[in-house]
């Protein structure tokens, strides 16, 4: 796995910006509004938390959170902001030995960081997800507008190539619905729920100059998230949730999710 990790736009790094406002204060509320209602009690495990900027996101509803994070400088940053608060590991994916089970995992925009995603993801089946347990799993997606416009206009080759801006910043593959699916069921968990969240049709540098003036209201923006959900394979980042595979969840247990 590649130390570097961020949260940015599949097709433009601006004055060597990786990590964008619209990431932070659009997307960031956004994935907790989508991830919320399916969050199980108890803890709560998030995979590659950099600075621990969306790890402050899961403090409100979690107790238990556990983050592991490759990068050291990174590490550092979000010990500083959180504390005792949270239980920091320090540690690439590959070889991590976490203590216990959890309730609830999540990974945002790691996976495609990863050089074996689907043996990480194996292990986060067969080793860190709690039986009745929910994977959050959200990368970013290859079919955006955003991206396809890119496309149109000759900034990219094709909606899941890799630039040399993503490359240099760790990506080593573009997901879509279809792709993230085939890893996570290769990996042997089971999918039970697949989404998209915020239809995006600009590149994040231009959301971030629009973001700084008047043009764009809360309800537009909320109307790009709710659109979303009517068409995934149009959003921003594309949103599976997953359960270990195999694993019979007693009917008590399922009763209470519903």
């Amino acid at each position: 796995m590649n130390d570097q990790h961020g949260q940015h736009d599949a097709t433009t790094v601006v004055n060597g910006r990786y990590a964008y406002s619209f990431d932070y204060d659009v997307m960031h509320p956004y994935m907790i509004e989508s991830f919320a209602p399916f969050f199980q009690k108890g803890s709560l495990l998030e995979l590659g938390c950099f600075e621990g900027g969306f790890t402050s996101r899961f403090l409100p509803f979690f107790n238990d959170v556990t983050c592991v994070e490759a990068s050291a400088a990174a590490l550092t940053v979000a010990r500083e902001k959180h504390g005792d608060a949270v239980t920091f590991v320090n540690v690439r994916f590959e070889d991590a030995a976490l203590p216990k089970r959890y309730d609830n995992i999540v990974m945002t925009h790691v996976l495609e960081h990863l050089d074996d995603p689907v043996a990480v993801l194996r292990r986060v089946n067969d080793e860190w997800l709690s039986d009745a347990g929910y994977f959050f799993l959200v990368c970013p997606n290859a079919n955006a507008p955003s991206r396809q416009i890119a496309v149109k206009m000759g900034l990219i080759s094709h909606n899941a190539a890799v630039t040399s801006a993503e490359h240099e910043h760790g990506h080593r593959c573009t997901y879509s619905i279809d792709t993230l699916e085939r890893d996570a069921t290769a990996a042997g968990l089971e999918v039970v729920h697949r989404s998209g969240i915020f239809f995006k049709a600009l590149a994040n540098f231009q959301w971030d100059r629009l973001l700084e003036t008047d043009i764009i209201s809360k309800k537009y923006l909320d109307g790009c998230y709710q659109l979303g959900q009517q068409y995934p394979d149009l959003c921003s980042s594309i949103f599976l949730l997953c359960r270990r595979g195999g694993v019979k969840v007693p009917t008590a247990q399922v009763a209470a999710r519903a």
